[in-house]
């Protein structure tokens, strides 16, 4: 608490110019210093005197706030890390799925299947989607110019933007891969689930769809919950065995030169496991990653706060 009094007269007058005073200081307080200062100040008409009294007192508390901030150090407010960018890839069936809701709902990313937008454009019958359509019942990869400008303004959306996103099944080949770094995108972490064939296409051939949720089902070892969903199912025109074995021979083919690209962030699963455990691995990577954004963000901070 403090008194201040401010007294501005002109010398060669003899008679005050003007004069301001600050409200009265707290009667319970004893005075800790005062002060009384005169200046003359000189202007181009005549000179000026100013003076200047200053009566502060300090209670306890407030004499020791200035200890208390000294010990307690600079503050550095809390920054929320970078969003993580993550792919995950493996063959058909090898239960990208299935890790990827795991996934968004323990860090929120957004979910983005380059295999869900391309059949997106197939059933809206679009020009795109034809000429996807006839590469895929062919077992063939969809050539890059149709699919990376749909993967490219998916990514640029603002909720995969603040969000982070998880890219699930692309890219599948050196070009698209390329295509990709070319637009600067580039994962924090590329994920690979490795599972044999001979599980694969179980999976895959006993792989059902219900059009009405758009959930996946196993009849082995995911069924659906009643009879009502079992009879609405339907089952994917690349979800054969005959095609899977294309699509695999494919992903064989194509998947060295992809993981050539991002081999300083490759993750490589046993996607043989179980589920939880597949999940625990991968759960482990993501935890790191978000932990070095974190402290690489506060170092950045507090070295922005010290300059």
């Amino acid at each position: 608490m403090a008194s201040l009094g401010i007294s501005i007269s002109s010398v060669a007058a003899g008679r005050p110019m003007r004069s301001l005073a600050s409200s009265p200081s707290c009667s319970n307080n004893k005075p800790f210093a005062s002060l009384n200062a005169t200046r003359s100040l000189e202007s181009s008409r005549a000179p000026f005197r100013l003076e200047i009294s200053y009566d502060r007192r300090f209670s306890d508390e407030l004499r020791r706030q200035p200890l208390a901030a000294a010990r307690s150090g600079p503050v550095v407010a809390a920054a929320e890390p970078e969003p993580m960018k993550i792919m995950i890839s493996g063959p058909p069936a090898s239960g990208k799925g299935t890790q990827c809701e795991l996934i968004k709902k323990k860090y929120g990313l957004v979910h983005i299947a380059a295999g869900d937008l391309l059949r997106a454009e197939i059933g809206a019958g679009t020009e795109n989607g034809k000429r996807a359509k006839e590469y895929m019942e062919k077992g063939m990869l969809v050539p890059s110019e149709i699919v990376v400008m749909m993967v490219k303004e998916r990514l640029l959306q603002p909720d995969a933007q603040e969000k982070g996103w998880l890219l699930d099944g692309y890219p599948r080949s050196l070009s698209q891969a390329t295509a990709l770094e070319d637009l600067r995108i580039q994962p924090d972490l590329f994920i690979l689930l490795d599972v044999s064939e001979e599980i694969l296409i179980e999976r895959v051939v006993g792989r059902r769809l219900d059009p009405v949720t758009g959930k996946i089902y196993h009849l082995k070892y995911s069924p659906p919950e009643n009879e009502e969903i079992a009879a609405r199912l339907t089952q994917r025109f690349d979800d054969t065995e005959e095609k899977v074995k294309l699509r695999l021979k494919t992903h064989h083919q194509n998947v060295e030169d992809v993981l050539s690209t991002y081999k300083d962030v490759i993750f490589k699963v046993n996607g043989d496991a179980p589920i939880e455990g597949v999940f625990a691995e991968i759960d482990k990577a993501l935890s790191s990653i978000l932990d070095k954004k974190s402290r690489t963000d506060s170092a950045s901070m507090a070295a922005g706060m010290s300059c």
